[in-house]
């Protein structure tokens, strides 16, 4: 291709990504400058391909210079690649097409953390620790895992052959799977914590949230629940009309949920409660983190602001910006913050991103107290929240740490590796398994034949009586993961969470909050009853 032709093609490629599926026709409309701006571009990338000293394809050089324009803008401002933009959309619908395991990479090998129940890998046999060797033939030692997963997802319908390593077994094994639609569940965990108590773990917001919460709490109602424990720590959030939907199920109708703002005229938006769903009515606490974000900020703002549920943990990421999302050309997208979020007392509830460090790191969120974080609002109840930094959590509870050895045998699949081969010589029959100290003195031998450190530097290692404790409740959740699943691991970890410990002991604040909360609106209503009886009445 010649130089003039290249340099259409540019001028092409770049309008369309400017303009295609975004501005339409406005493209039109350009004004002299910005077609000179244009100009100016087309032929700084020009020479940079020309004359550069090395080679440069012009994508690589548009590319860049795209992501530098939009993080001039804001931190999540950001351009979608054709496969980064079709992973964000499988990670938005409620169902994706494959075998049905959860995989990672243990010790450098494509591992099976668990199968889904009732997926075709579970039905099939595949278990916890078999190490995938081959897909399609191809090893898969240098494959990374996102192009693992990849190839082992595809159209309902169609087949995939794998080989996986078990252990106790001195052949290869090989399984021929059909694909077939796998739920893409986000509350990942809905259970009986205690008598009386249920516990929600929501992972993220997709499209399919709002009903698996509705239907969770159903039957968490059917089975006792007297109170409620929702779980948003991690959750980075996801959709808006899934965090009000969720919000939803906790406010009554007609409470404002979130409101956007931002500087065209359709920015500005308020959504508000409906009757859709039944009346709660029990004490709710909520468990968020800095990893809690968007849509389950939005959540929790709205129960802390209207005073219909107590937060707990520590402040969340104070991420409040609103991204449309405009399809591009060549399968490309691009997400543009288009407003803020606002909580329903009127917090903002982005945190300050003038510096890229102190907001990618979060350094120094909340280091300063309360009244560093914004202005001050009030909820319902006249509580004093306060905008700019997040959710600052009612209750502030840190996460416990475990000592550094424990947290050296996590990171090498110690626990894990030892449940999978323990569970292949011996038969865990029920969930009440717990390890003995002859499981877990066969653990620690086991650690040091591996040669993950001598059982002196062990022993030291564990001389702490709570870290002894944590890593046996790390070898039972992971014995327990094999036989019997995710969540009878996450069980047997929840009852040496710290957090939920501590909030399991805040249920009466909880409850007080709802009783005050009832008063008022009960007040309301007498008021509003008085001025529409006529002056003299009953």
């Amino acid at each position: 291709m010649s130089r003039s032709w290249r340099r259409v093609g540019l001028v092409l490629f770049l309008l369309a990504v400017l303009g295609g599926g975004l501005l339409g026709e406005r493209l039109l409309a350009f004004t002299d400058e910005a077609r000179a701006t244009l100009r100016l571009f087309t032929e700084l990338v020009s020479v940079a391909h020309d004359r550069y000293g090395e080679e440069v394809a012009y994508n690589d050089l548009v590319e860049s210079s795209i992501q530098g324009m939009l993080q001039a803008l804001d931190p999540h401002t950001s351009f979608l690649s054709a496969s980064a933009y079709s992973t964000m959309r499988d990670r938005q619908e409620s169902t994706f097409s494959g075998l049905g395991i959860l995989v990672g990479m243990r010790n450098g090998r494509l591992t099976v953390i668990t199968p889904i129940e009732g997926t075709p890998a579970s039905r099939l046999g595949l278990r916890a620790g078999d190490h995938i060797n081959s897909i399609e033939g191809e090893p898969t030692e240098t494959m990374g895992l996102d192009d693992a997963v990849r190839q082992l997802k595809g159209p309902k319908g169609t087949r995939v052959t794998i080989t996986v390593l078990r252990a106790g077994l001195d052949e290869p094994l090989e399984f021929t799977i059909t694909r077939d639609e796998i739920p893409q569940t986000t509350v990942r965990y809905a259970y009986m914590l205690q008598p009386g108590t249920g516990y929600l773990y929501v992972t993220d917001f997709n499209r399919g949230t709002g009903r698996e919460v509705a239907e969770a709490i159903a039957r968490l109602r059917e089975e006792g629940m007297q109170r409620l424990l929702l779980d948003l720590r991690g959750n980075g959030g996801g959709l808006l009309d899934q965090a009000i939907a969720v919000s939803d199920q906790f406010l009554p109708a007609g409470a404002k949920i979130v409101e956007t703002r931002g500087r065209t005229r359709d920015s500005f938006q308020e959504y508000s409660a409906t009757d859709d769903f039944p009346e709660l009515d029990l004490p709710v606490i909520v468990l968020v983190s800095e990893g809690s974000a968007s849509a389950s900020e939005i959540v929790s703002g709205a129960i802390q602001d209207h005073d219909v549920g107590l937060i707990v943990g520590t402040p969340t990421w104070g991420k409040g910006l609103v991204q449309t999302v405009y399809s591009l050309p060549y399968g490309a997208g691009l997400a543009l913050t288009t407003a803020k979020y606002y909580t329903p007392s009127g917090r903002l509830i982005q945190r300050d991103y003038t510096s890229w460090f102190a907001y990618s790191s979060h350094y120094g969120a909340a280091d300063d107290g309360l009244e560093a974080l914004g202005e001050p609002f009030e909820t319902d109840l006249g509580r004093t929240v306060y905008g700019g930094g997040g959710i600052t959590p009612d209750v502030l509870v840190e996460p416990e740490q475990a000592g550094a050895f424990v947290q050296f045998l996590v990171a090498r699949s110690a626990f894990f590796d030892y449940a999978v081969e323990y569970t292949s010589r011996n038969t865990v029959a029920d969930r009440d398994w717990r390890p003995s100290e002859e499981v877990f003195e066969g653990f620690l031998s086991w650690a040091a034949a591996q040669e993950l450190a001598d059982r002196q530097k062990i022993d030291e290692g564990l001389a702490d009586p709570l870290d002894r404790e944590r890593a046996k409740r790390l070898l039972h959740a992971e014995v327990v993961n094999s036989v019997f699943g995710l969540e009878a691991r996450y069980e047997v970890l929840a009852g040496g969470d710290n957090q939920i410990r501590k909030a399991l002991t805040l249920f009466d604040r909880a409850d007080e909050l709802l009783a005050q909360r009832k008063a008022m609106e009960s007040a309301g209503a007498e008021r509003q009853v008085a001025q529409v009886l006529p002056e003299g009445g009953p």
